[in-house]
């Protein structure tokens, strides 16, 4: 209980703290929401600051693809059944459905599990972290940028969305970062010093800004709230868990793979939401409270 207690108080509230300041200035309306959306913006344009290196210093060599495969299928479990469940049961509309059932499987893996697990595993111990970070920043959170992006702007001629996704500064950073990375080509040591010191404040801002925008929204949890919440803190895990029992590798790697898929909503659902148009009046609460409530399931795994 100690232990958990510590891991609470020392590793994973200072990270969720910036995100319930923001909560509590905005609700105090001490930060208006169009503030925080131009620090959303800010934080968004960062991002490559984080993604460049990642990618680009990665060693591949270290990872346990069984397991970031199984992560993967996991993924494409879950999806498929709160796709179906958003449209079928909940009747929500395609691209808002899409967004929900990515918040099920997008954890918040760069801004959160990322710093959470280095505070409490060090850089070397937390590397299954950092591969299912590098799985979501290259594969997964791409995916959803694309699809998103053509879905929402479907009449769009072809040349209008490959030039839409081709100018993405975040799709541009993962593609230079994989392709360094697979010549051999390692940044200079400058540049990866102004990158890291750069990309530091994207994950504060992104966190303070969410939570700004997020305490504008009703906290009170409908049917749909609870059902997907229970999808992303427990089926996810669990499904995780029990899929991880296949195959053999360093226990490490299990243990931190299924509190990376423990971890809340990432962020980037809502983002998307906001960029495209779609009602946030669902997603938004199930960030909140996959946030709150995964607190205490990350100090338990932890």
């Amino acid at each position: 209980m100690l232990a958990m207690l510590h891991v609470l108080t020392h590793d994973i509230l200072p990270v969720f703290a910036m995100m319930a300041l923001g909560f509590i200035l905005g609700r105090g309306n001490l930060v208006s929401v169009p503030d925080a959306k131009t620090l959303n913006r800010v934080a968004f344009l960062l991002q490559p600051a984080l993604l460049f290196p990642l990618t680009n210093l990665l060693d591949w060599h270290a990872f346990q693809f069984d397991a970031i495969g199984l992560y993967a299928i996991c993924q494409i479990v879950i999806f498929s059944i709160t796709f179906f469940i958003c449209r079928i049961v909940l009747g929500r509309e395609k691209l808002e459905a899409w967004l929900l059932s990515m918040a099920m499987i997008f954890v918040n893996t760069l801004l959160y599990m990322w710093p959470i697990s280095y505070l409490i595993y060090g850089e070397a111990a937390a590397l299954p972290i950092t591969a299912i970070v590098a799985w979501d920043a290259t594969i997964t959170f791409a995916f959803f940028i694309i699809t998103t992006d053509l879905m929402a702007n479907s009449k769009a001629t072809v040349y209008q969305s490959m030039r839409r996704i081709a100018l993405n500064p975040v799709l541009i950073s993962i593609f230079l970062g994989i392709v360094t990375n697979l010549v051999g080509v390692v940044a200079p040591a400058p540049i990866l010093t102004g990158l890291d010191f750069a990309g530091a404040a994207a994950a504060p801002l992104t966190l303070f800004a969410l939570g700004v925008i997020l305490s504008s929204h009703s906290l009170t949890p409908n049917i749909s709230v609870i059902m997907l919440t229970g999808v992303k803190l427990l089926a996810f895990p669990a499904l995780v868990f029990a899929a991880l029992s296949l195959g053999e590798r360093p226990a490490q790697w299990n243990t931190l793979v299924v509190l990376c898929a423990a971890g809340p909503s990432g962020a980037m659902a809502f983002a998307l939401a906001m960029l495209h148009g779609v009602r946030t009046d669902t997603i938004a609460p199930v960030i909140i409270w996959t946030s709150t409530l995964s607190l205490i399931s990350l100090a338990w795994l932890a």
